[in-house]
């Protein structure tokens, strides 16, 4: 889900010399020659976000290894060129200006989290390059005039918004009367709930906890410990795995059992959520997202198959991220393809105008480069599962099928 990230440290591109704009043209890499063609990625490997930097590296890796073995790109092998960034906005700026004007990559891919996406987009722009990323879906990304950004996933903006008209929907008898948001202070978590919140608060549930915190935060005790001094019937956080991991632990050892608890990413990991709270202590938990491994988009069903080859576990191990990155992959290659070569010109026009199957569903981009095709399932934990639901007409949301079960409300005690 698939994208995030600290918003410290934007001002990283101020650090990178402006003598990006003297580098060689955007369309020196042309696909004339015979060798390999060298995609250039700046991934978290450390830090912050190294389990979804992780989780990318294995989609990206997943995707080469397909194309390679099909062929290779224009009939040219695939080889990746990835780089830690160590979750830092600064060293991801360097990394692509390397990656460009040191290394000369014939292709750059999009890194882990919206703010990363942000501090390292307007390098990567100086150079003309597209680039096409699958988690950078925070609004800050596509409102500063870039031409050559793309994300593949879900604008983020609006994630929450099916889990809030569901509750504003329920009947006044079982809806829910208050409810708790906390989110880290970053472009990816913090809209998602100001939007819910307000749908919220206009059907009559009442704010009692609202809180943001830095994202450099450690220590999540504090923010637990006032979510569970309101004692709100519904808990909203805007996470990523660490900070909804140390909540849980925590509501679980208070005894706080919240009717409803979505969190914006976490859940949504697998088997690492799954190891990090305690398999008994998933039920009912819910995450928004646009992907599941029982997804019958086109190809789906063989990256899962090629996932759990690699790294075995069982397809609800998967995280979202394998197939945010999985589908940056396809969405660049079959724009390379329709051009028939590498000039990054021509592949930002196409990359605008062109309509891309991905395993995550439909792509096409407006003119910000967000993907207007996406869209937003809720995701709950039964039985050790993530189940799907879709919203409709009447904002209730029901199973996608094969699925059948309901979804759980409220939620059982820990």
């Amino acid at each position: 889900m698939p994208r995030r990230g600290v918003t410290s440290a934007l001002v990283a591109f101020s650090l990178i010399g402006f003598c990006a704009a003297c580098s060689s043209s955007p369309g020196s890499g042309n696909g004339s020659t015979k060798g390999p063609i060298t995609i250039g990625v700046s991934l978290s490997l450390t830090g912050d976000f190294s389990a979804d930097g992780q989780a990318f590296q294995q989609g990206y890796q997943l995707w080469a290894k397909q194309v390679n073995a099909s062929g290779g790109l224009l009939g040219r092998q695939v080889k990746l060129d990835i780089v830690n960034d160590a979750s830092s906005p600064v060293q991801v700026a360097t990394n692509y200006q390397k990656l460009i004007s040191v290394d000369h990559v014939d292709l750059v891919f999009g890194p882990f989290s919206t703010s990363l996406t942000e501090a390292s987009s307007q390098v990567v722009a100086r150079y003309g390059y597209a680039f096409v990323e699958g988690a950078g879906g925070g609004p800050a990304v596509f409102t500063r005039g870039l031409h050559d950004v793309f994300d593949v996933s879900l604008p983020v903006a609006n994630n929450l918004v099916s889990f809030a008209k569901w509750i504003a929907a329920m009947p006044a008898s079982t809806r829910p009367a208050t409810a708790a948001y906390a989110t880290e202070d970053d472009p990816f978590t913090a809209p998602q709930l100001q939007i819910a919140r307000g749908i919220l608060e206009k059907a009559g549930v009442r704010t009692v906890y609202n809180q943001t915190y830095p994202s450099e935060t450690t220590d999540y005790g504090p923010i637990a410990t006032g979510i569970i001094g309101a004692k709100a019937d519904i808990v909203l956080v805007g996470t990523l795995l660490p900070d909804v991991t140390a909540f849980i632990k925590q509501f679980v050892q208070q005894n706080y059992d919240p009717k409803a608890l979505i969190a914006t990413a976490g859940p949504d990991q697998g088997s690492q959520f799954i190891q990090n709270v305690g398999a008994n202590h998933t039920q009912a938990i819910m995450v928004p997202n646009e992907w599941y491994p029982t997804s019958t988009a086109p190809g789906n069903s063989a990256m899962v198959a090629a996932y759990l080859k690699a790294y075995g576990g069982n397809a609800q191990d998967i995280s979202a991220d394998v197939a945010e990155a999985y589908s940056v992959g396809e969405v660049t290659a079959q724009a390379v393809t329709a051009d028939g070569d590498l000039n990054q010109t021509q592949l930002v026009a196409e990359l605008h105008k062109g309509t891309f199957s991905t395993v995550q569903g439909a792509v096409a981009f407006d003119s910000t480069g967000q993907n207007v095709k996406a869209f937003a399932y809720i995701f709950q934990w039964q039985n050790g599962a993530l189940v799907p639901f879709q919203p409709n007409s009447a904002d209730t949301l029901e199973p996608v099928a094969p699925a059948t079960s309901p979804i759980i409300y409220p939620k059982p005690a820990w």
